[in-house]
């Protein structure tokens, strides 16, 4: 954890300070008398401020997106705290840890993948082993996989959250198979794992989160099925047949055309799948609102606010009886402003 964060930057009023940020926000402004300054906004992942900067030199050549290190005075402008900086530099990649400017998954990265890797190994389909293999070992892919957030703000909106998502379905998913004979267990956690895996090119991650263009004009959907569709092409034995049902997974796993599915589940195994994705989702939702009620001092028995993305205030069970609640992060800001979403 680095050694100054924004949320600190109150204890520090009108004093001198030092700290790396991430530069969510730059632009090169005029005053009176025509000379350029930086407005900036600088973040971490407790938050974020507005900062000025009134002498600009050619040395200074950083970006939005980008982690600085930058030196100011911590003062209060009309009731909201602000940064005046003298210095500031494009900070090296050795120099900072990305997780202290973007939530990241209190899980093990490696405990994760292990688990993940588990799984496939339990297979008993040859020929749905192999295309998962053609994934997780494909080097691009694999590194992408381990980072990845799951969305832009709704549910597991972190690094690692697309990894921390497949693997807890893969665990309901394959109680889910024991419960009801007629799911094929392979083809439901091949559907488990591929069915975001387009994700990885529709997101773009760093020091925040947002939608790559190829997301924006294609969405995660199309490009799971392409990306799936590239990997047969070196798996000439995979049968046809078994080829279409992963893919009808993948395009129907939103379950309905208002939420963004092509298609409808019409198999078992799609079906079942896109019930337990939005499961898994909404669990997280509650844990994260559960979190962040209790981060803001309110008592565990009562209700939380009014949740947008549930469309519904909620109440922990666990603090209602008395009982200790399991402890979680709460999920990034924009959740209790998004709007209700399936994936």
């Amino acid at each position: 954890m680095k050694d100054l964060s924004i949320a600190d930057l109150g204890k520090f009023e009108n004093q001198a300070v030092t700290g790396f940020f991430a530069v969510t926000m730059k632009q090169v402004r005029s005053r009176k008398d025509g000379a350029p300054y930086f407005a900036l906004t600088l973040g971490d992942c407790t938050g974020q401020i507005e900062c000025r900067m009134w002498e600009i030199v050619d040395a200074q050549e950083f970006e939005a997106g980008d982690v600085v290190k930058a030196r100011g005075q911590v003062s209060r402008y009309q009731d909201r705290l602000q940064l005046t900086l003298d210095k500031i530099r494009k900070a090296t990649p050795e120099e900072y840890d990305l997780g202290d400017f973007v939530p990241k998954t209190s899980r093990d990265i490696e405990e994760l993948w292990a688990e993940l890797n588990g799984y496939v190994a339990s297979f008993t389909n040859p020929y749905l082993q192999a295309l998962l293999r053609a994934f997780l070992d494909d080097p691009e892919i694999s590194a992408a996989l381990k980072s990845a957030p799951a969305a832009k703000s709704m549910h597991h909106a972190w690094i690692g959250g697309l990894l921390e998502h497949i693997v807890s379905l893969l665990g309901i998913g394959d109680l889910a198979a024991r419960h009801y004979p007629e799911i094929n267990r392979d083809l439901l956690l091949t559907g488990v794992v591929l069915h975001d895996i387009g994700k990885l090119h529709e997101l773009r991650w760093g020091t925040s989160f947002d939608y790559t263009l190829e997301g924006q004009l294609l969405g995660h959907i199309s490009i799971g099925v392409a990306m799936v569709e590239k990997k047969l092409a070196n798996l000439p034995d995979f049968p046809d047949n078994l080829r279409v049902l992963v893919e009808h997974i993948i395009l129907s796993h939103h379950g309905k055309y208002e939420f963004g599915s092509p298609k409808l589940p019409m198999i078992p195994e799609a079906l079942l799948l896109h019930y337990l994705d939005d499961l898994d989702a909404k669990m997280q939702t509650m844990r994260s609102e559960f979190a962040r009620a209790e981060g803001q001092g309110r008592a565990p028995g009562q209700m939380t606010e009014w949740v947008r993305a549930m469309e519904r205030p909620l109440l922990n069970t666990a603090g209602y009886l008395g009982e200790q609640p399991p402890v979680a992060e709460p999920e990034p800001e924009e959740e209790a402003n998004a709007l209700p979403a399936e994936d």
